[in-house]
């Protein structure tokens, strides 16, 4: 028998582990200052720890922790529900907390499972240990900038080998689709039903193909697109937010005598122009942080997923605020102010650490930066705002190993219902049908006119929410339709 076991292990690239995984069950609150776990507690959630492999072709090899929440169905139990909110990387364990009150009347009749996925949060994380915690970085106007910028790129990879090396092979979506299948049999589940936003459509579409029935109710807001996930994921969204931003100047400009950008969608996208010309030659100086053509895209395009008139208030201050810096120093608004300090400070390391091995880990990229370099000249025109961000190169062109397994190929008829904003700036709406065009089962459920990822729960349409639940509570998937 132990002969025989060894032979399968050397024969197959990826093992399942034979002994049933086992969950560590506990209270939440790790110490008087988690506030997470105190929130947790005070819901009536646990909190809970499983052992998985950290390469599950070694099922009998080292482990890491997945840690997971789960707050209990109160009403008439239909099972057990994953939730993932994107990222890649981002981490879920209070996501239950706020699915229970966005589901309404299907929230109570499910156990809401939270996870931080692997390399995440109070799993297993792991950290790259960065001096700044802002990514993608912008190639800039100039090739010094683009420069400048490749090499702040090589130096992310470097400080992911010197003090996270030894996890970056193992990070990657097949294998949290794996540790999501160790989840349910733990939970003694025969299916578990799966909610994700964004990156978490891709999860789940992974999961659907390397776990096949395993699955109640599937539901994936913000679909990524499975043919080119990975480190350029940003590449094909250049357009989306050129037109998001156009939007909101047009949003902007009817309301000059608030945010004096300028009285037309023109003067006020001339506003913009003005702020990274200025960026580009001298910088802007923004209470303590120094912003310049590497940063000021980012931060132009990081609140334009949103196209609700609080969401555009907000971006118009973060606006006026830069265009006043166009002409000396100026302090931040506190909500820029915290804005700039969580993207230009060591503070999202441990996030943005797992964010960039994940994607790493999924797909190998070219490592010339000429590639990069040509490709943003070709776009400055048709994307004079974005290309500089969306096409740079990652560190990921810098990394140190290569991803463990082949792409995963999408192609099923698992049933899942696929919900889509047209105008999207971080899913673009043709990602919807792609994704459909893989999941044969699944159906498509599009919001028209809006301009916001994540639309579920998050953006206020009774349609769209209606229709979720009545899929969630039901089961039965409506046919493609919108809203």
């Amino acid at each position: 028998m132990k002969l025989l076991l060894a032979l399968a292990l050397l024969s197959s690239p990826v093992t399942t582990p034979t002994h049933e995984p086992q969950i560590d069950w506990h209270h939440c609150q790790l110490n008087p200052g988690d506030a997470e776990g105190a929130e947790l507690d005070k819901a009536g959630a646990e909190c809970g720890d499983l052992e998985v492999p950290l390469d599950y072709s070694r099922p009998y090899g080292p482990k890491i922790t997945i840690a997971m929440s789960r707050l209990k169905a109160t009403g008439d139990r239909i099972g057990a529900m994953v939730l993932n909110d994107g990222g890649p990387g981002g981490p879920g364990l209070s996501m239950p907390l706020r699915m229970r009150a966005e589901m309404k009347a299907a929230g109570t009749r499910y156990d809401l499972i939270g996870l931080d996925p692997r390399g995440v949060g109070r799993s297993t994380p792991i950290d790259c240990k960065l001096s700044i915690a802002a990514w993608p970085w912008a190639g800039g106007a100039t090739r010094a900038s683009f420069d400048r910028g490749t090499r702040q790129q090589a130096d992310v990879a470097q400080r992911c080998t010197a003090n996270a090396g030894q996890f970056l092979q193992y990070i990657n979506t097949r294998n949290t689709a794996r540790d999501i299948e160790q989840v349910r049999i733990a939970l003694g589940e025969r299916k578990i039903s799966y909610l994700g936003y964004s990156y978490g459509t891709y999860l789940g579409a992974v999961y659907l193909q390397m776990f096949p029935g395993r699955t109640d109710r599937v539901l994936l807001d913000g679909p990524m697109n499975p043919e080119t996930f990975g480190p350029q994921l940003l590449k094909d969204m250049g357009p989306a937010n050129e037109a998001a931003l156009r939007g909101w100047a047009g949003w902007a400009a009817a309301r000059n005598s608030t945010y004096h950008l300028g009285a037309s969608a023109r003067q006020v996208l001339a506003s913009v122009e003005r702020i990274q010309r200025v960026a580009a030659s001298k910088g802007l100086q923004v209470g303590q942080y120094r912003l310049d053509d590497g940063s000021v895209p980012l931060v132009l395009f990081g609140p334009l997923a949103d196209d609700r008139d609080p969401a555009r208030a907000t971006y118009s201050g973060f606006v006026q605020t830069l265009l006043e810096a166009t002409n000396g120093p100026v302090e931040p608004g506190p909500e820029l102010g915290e804005f700039l300090g969580v993207l230009l400070s060591p503070a999202l390391s441990q996030l943005v650490s797992a964010q960039i091995a994940i994607a790493c880990g999924d797909r190998a990229v070219p490592r010339d930066p000429e590639v990069y370099w040509r490709d943003i000249q070709r776009h400055r025109t048709s994307e004079p705002h974005f290309a500089s961000l969306v096409r740079m190169i990652s560190p990921c062109a810098f990394w140190p190993v290569q991803p463990q397994e082949p792409l995963t190929r999408i192609a099923n008829d698992e049933p899942a219902l696929i919900v889509a904003a047209d105008g999207d700036p971080r899913a673009i709406y043709a990602n919807a049908g792609v994704l459909q065009e893989h999941l044969t089962g699944a159906r498509l459920l599009t919001l028209r006119n809006a301009r916001k990822h994540g639309i579920f729960g998050e953006y206020g349409n009774d349609c769209v929410d209606n229709k979720v639940i009545d899929y969630l509570l039901s089961g039965r998937l409506p046919d493609d339709q919108s809203c």
